[in-house]
């Protein structure tokens, strides 16, 4: 955003979607004069700033992360970025290593720690014939799965299971890019019950 003189412009643009997948991500934004090149893991835009002004005329500093609580209130109250980042580079000068050094001049850096929790979680591809069974657990009063999946399909099984003793069966899959959950139950007068999403 370009504040100057009696000249204003104002140049917004969003690239991605389901960036929340546990996996880095990288972001390269590049200005010449007017020219500003987005590059979201090796996809780039290139546009053009609005207003007439070529320069770019910064604050006395630049956060990332977000902002302090005493500081100037951010654009439509935008939270704070919680997650993790590495190898912030602004202008040649790697600011991470910087912070963690306390070499930043001047140096204002929050409660930061300098590690990253990765998730602990083994992946497993499944092809058009594979599935993973396991043992179920008879005479329980409660079913409870949870998982995070990821597809290009629109359509494919998630879970499924039979009750014992023939009393019917619980599914989830992905119909039509919705996610369906079906329980049919045997041996009584509404015999299924159907939950989309």
């Amino acid at each position: 955003s370009n504040q100057l003189g009696s000249i204003y412009g104002h140049t917004s643009v969003m690239t991605g979607s389901l960036l929340d997948d546990h996996h880095w991500h990288s972001i390269i934004i590049e200005r010449h004069g007017r020219n500003i090149n987005l590059t979201l893991d090796r996809h780039m835009q290139h546009f053009r700033t609005n207003g007439e002004f070529d320069y770019l005329d910064l604050d006395y500093e630049i956060t990332f992360g977000g902002m302090p609580f005493s500081g100037k209130p951010s654009s439509n109250s935008r939270k704070n970025f919680k997650g993790c980042m590495e190898s912030i580079n602004y202008n040649g000068n790697n600011i991470t290593d910087l912070a963690k050094r306390k070499k930043l001049e001047p140096s204002n850096v929050g409660n930061l720690s300098f590690a990253c929790v990765e998730p602990h979680t083994v992946p497993v591809f499944f092809n058009a014939t594979s599935f993973l069974e396991v043992p179920g657990r008879p005479s329980q009063d409660l079913f409870s799965v949870s998982f995070l999946f990821r597809t290009w399909n629109p359509n494919g099984l998630l879970v499924f299971s039979n009750f014992a003793e023939d009393l019917g069966n619980v599914e989830i899959d992905i119909n039509e890019g919705k996610v369906s959950i079906h329980i049919n139950v045997t041996q009584v007068k509404k015999n299924r019950i159907d939950i989309s999403s």
